[in-house]
């Protein structure tokens, strides 16, 4: 990070929704302003928390916890999840994903000595996975899944966002 540059970290709020879906848009991606909505619901509900990252006073990008994930491994072992982390393309390579992280990670070992993550294994996810790694995160032993359904040795499998391996740390105290 460049001297002066800042990061701020804050909870979804009401006003956000429509600036961070027009940011994806502008940037390609199709992430509809009812996605943030439905966070927004599923965080006042007390079942996901959305952190939103601000770069400079600007929208750079935001992650979630999923207090309950459909994913069985940790459904099955009430492992809290972090997911959907995306940074936009111009803030990458500034702190602001492991910033995000950190937040993260910090709520979720107030409630639990262990965290998952899950990550894509197409090439668009290559930096996550490097950095994942480098934060402690280690796969969870039980295979790639698709659509959090486990896939079978020999199985033929589409490579796109669904297929993805599960990874967890443990976490220090809070």
């Amino acid at each position: 990070m460049e001297s002066g540059e800042t990061i701020q970290i804050w909870l979804l709020e009401e006003s956000d929704p429509p600036t961070i879906a027009a940011a994806f848009t502008n940037m390609g991606w199709s992430k509809p302003e009812s996605l943030y909505r439905r966070y927004l619901q599923e965080q006042v509900a007390g079942t996901r928390t959305c952190f939103v990252a601000m770069f400079d006073g600007q929208f750079a990008g935001y992650v979630t916890v999923n207090w309950r994930p459909a994913y069985p491994g940790f459904a099955e072992m009430n492992i809290p999840e972090i997911q959907d982390l995306n940074v936009l393309t111009n803030y990458r390579r500034k702190g602001v994903a492991s910033r995000l992280l950190d937040f993260a990670e910090s709520a979720v070992a107030r409630r639990s000595r262990a965290v998952g993550i899950a990550v894509g294994l197409h090439p668009g996810y290559n930096a996550a996975q490097r950095l994942y790694i480098k934060r402690g995160y280690i796969p969870d032993g039980r295979g790639i899944t698709y659509q959090n359904h486990f896939v079978e040795e020999g199985a033929r499998v589409v490579l796109d966002d669904d297929l993805v391996i599960h990874f967890t740390k443990q976490l220090p105290a809070a």
